[in-house]
């Protein structure tokens, strides 16, 4: 199997080489075609590889592939780690990615930098796919920066645009702050362990269940909840938690192929796949715990609340996976972490396939993205109004869709555990079931139906996006559907992961509490209309289509009578304008009195001018005993021979 695995991951890196290095040669189509095929290759092994491991019995594999550098006793190196949970990763990556990259023919046929596009998603999915598959923390943190370096290319992929580097940039630095972090518990790691190897490190995790470090003097620090909150520092960068949550809804200046790659099968999915793999540290520490419940319920339920007042039809996505990405947090911390990467797998697919209808809106309407422009879509372009329908069902929990099974299961987790600010997280998934529902039938009501309000020249050539888009919305469309249903019993129910997630024996009652109540997917059907989250979400459809269909003025009138509120929400609770004026503004002011009063007066003023300048001094000084008077030489040598003498007797006598 080592030779598939190797294929899985070299594929798409020799399409991104050949589409990159040598575009100019093999054209357009040239390039579209060799990465389509590399991820494609990528995709059909995993499929093959998820089948070995999970029906045909075969082993966990993990094994070293080559030695990077070696250390004396430390090694770093290449390694594959494909067990239940990175080969289900691998699956939903390659096959999201190798649909958007299908998706990709028609969305950017028109762009000059076409070869470079395909170039930069090939290599994105490459970089993921060594992220999921490392057995290492080094070859983790190489994933975890190729994806984010990737990712600012993509983001900034219009260059020209002010706001595309902008973006770019704000993307970048957010998570290299999270990254910070993330390295330092990576060198925890080897200084408590001495070892990068993820085996090494948990057989060793029990021994520093106790131990503690001293960050500030008098306070004590466990050991294992510093390292873990160090690593989730970095999920909340990649994750996009709050407060590191700001450069998410800014990445949807890239190409919309782009924003669907990102939010649904790569970098988001990092840090919550990240925290999964590392069960076994997490379930060490109630504190480390504790605060990743807190973190993604304030996430879950703040973001949903903006996806309300936005217009831009791809940020209102934007919002929904910030939200997402919450509920999945959430389940991390309720130590579910099989329900949270059950729904990292059902929010994958129907979130790339509200991002490329989204996509498919944007061809139509020659590159509008204000939904207030948009309406009555449906007559126009049924394909992508009907997969666009099952995505916002899907989204919102309607019962059947894959959605409906995984965000219950968070829910009931979350009800069921007993870690502190439980109740909180609880609530706050809760009344966002209610919140998602009136968010997402609020884009899609205003997109799709009611009155028409584009521009009559839109209207006149309003139709269908060609095959080459609609495909891959189908492709997408059907795993939103089903796949909830069919893995809800073995992710949720059963043993899917056997090893490869470790949860404490306390935490695990909990969890097998919950599931005690349930046999299958449809006895998790039929009991869902006993619960509140089936009818928050029909209530929040309901209102929505109040608000946009029957009495569309409502929504301005809710504004105006509440202004402070709605002003919050739209200025996003004043995010970026305390970054900008705190951390960019104040770092700018930091920079600038560093360079006005260490560079220009301490260093240039008094180091090096001031040196010059008492020099010079020095020297004119010095310079007017030299008259050029023999006389005054003369006399300068007599005086000096009477100094001589003078020294002379006194040393006689």
């Amino acid at each position: 199997m080592k030779d598939v695995y190797l294929a899985i991951v070299l594929a798409p890196l020799a399409g991104a080489i050949i589409a990159g290095l040598g575009g100019r040669f093999i054209g357009r189509s040239g390039a579209h075609w060799v990465t389509i095929i590399g991820v494609g290759i990528s995709s059909v092994l995993s499929l093959f590889a998820w089948k070995h491991l999970m029906f045909d019995g075969g082993e966990v594999y993990n094994a070293e592939i080559y030695t990077w550098l070696k250390l004396g006793d430390l090694k770093f190196s290449v390694g594959f780690l494909v067990d239940q949970l990175s080969v289900t990763m691998m699956l939903v990556v390659s096959f999201v990615s190798w649909m958007i990259h299908i998706y990709t023919i028609g969305y950017m046929r028109d762009d000059p930098g076409y070869q470079r596009f395909f170039s930069y998603i090939s290599l994105f999915t490459f970089a993921m796919l060594m992220l999921v598959m490392s057995n290492n923390f080094v070859q983790l943190f190489f994933g975890w920066e190729a994806v984010g370096l990737v990712s600012y290319l993509l983001i900034g992929f219009w260059f020209k645009r002010e706001s595309a580097i902008f973006a770019s940039l704000k993307a970048f630095i957010v998570n290299r702050i999270g990254d910070f972090g993330f390295l330092i518990g990576i060198a925890a790691v080897l200084m408590y362990f001495n070892s990068l190897d993820y085996m090494q490190v948990f057989s060793q995790a029990g021994t520093l269940e106790n131990p503690t470090l001293s960050l500030i003097p008098g306070m004590e620090w466990s050991v294992l909840s510093f390292i873990c909150i160090c690593l989730f520092i970095g999920a909340m960068g990649k994750s996009a938690q709050v407060p590191l949550h700001v450069w998410l809804p800014d990445s949807m200046e890239g190409p919309t192929p782009i924003s669907a790659l990102i939010h649904a099968a790569t970098m988001v999915t990092a840090g919550i796949f990240m925290v999964a793999r590392m069960s076994p540290l997490y379930e060490l520490s109630e504190t480390a715990l504790s605060l990743i419940l807190l973190v993604g319920a304030v996430t879950a339920f703040f973001m949903g609340l903006l996806g309300l007042v936005q217009h831009d039809i791809k940020r209102i996505i934007a919002y929904s996976t910030l939200s997402q990405l919450g509920y999945m947090t959430v389940a991390l911390g309720a130590s579910a972490y099989s329900v949270a990467i059950f729904h990292l797998v059902t929010h994958a697919f129907f979130k790339a396939l509200l991002f490329l209808a989204a996509g498919s809106v944007i061809i139509a309407l020659h590159h509008e993205q204000d939904v207030r422009r948009m309406g009555g879509l449906y007559r126009y372009m049924p394909v992508t109004w009907f997969t666009a329908l099952i995505g916002s069902l899907a989204l919102v929990g309607f019962p059947l869709t894959s959605g409906f099974f995984s965000k219950d299961a968070i829910i009931e987790a979350v009800h069921y555990s007993q870690l502190p600010f439980a109740g909180l997280a609880y609530a706050a998934v809760l009344a966002g079931v209610f919140i998602t529902a009136l968010y997402t039938f609020r884009l899609f009501f205003l997109t799709f139906h009611g009155e028409e309000r584009m521009d009559r020249h839109t209207w006149e050539q309003l139709g269908e996006s060609p095959g080459v888009v609609t495909f891959p919305l189908f492709m997408l469309a059907i795993p939103s559907l089903v796949i909830g249903a069919y893995l809800v019993g073995p992710m949720v129910l059963g043993d899917y992961y056997k090893d490869a997630i470790s949860v404490s024996a306390g935490h695990a009652a909990w969890f097998n509490e919950m599931v005690s109540h349930y046999s299958g997917a449809f006895d998790i059907l039929v009991n869902s209309w006993k619960h509140a989250p089936v009818w928050l979400a029909l209530a929040g459809i309901f209102v929505a289509w109040l608000c946009y269909i029957r009495y569309p003025h409502w929504p301005g009138r809710i504004a105006d009578m509440s202004a402070v509120i709605y002003r919050l929400f739209v200025r996003k609770f004043y995010f970026d304008e305390v970054y900008q004026a705190v951390f960019a503004g104040g770092a700018r002011n930091a920079g600038n009195a560093l360079w006005q009063w260490g560079d220009v007066r301490a260093i240039d003023g008094f180091l090096v001018n001031g040196t010059a300048r008492a020099v010079r001094r020095f020297s004119a000084s010095i310079r007017t005993l030299q008259t050029g008077y023999l006389y005054h030489y003369a006399f300068a040598m007599i005086i000096g021979l009477l100094l001589l003498l003078a020294v002379f007797v006194h040393q006689l006598m």
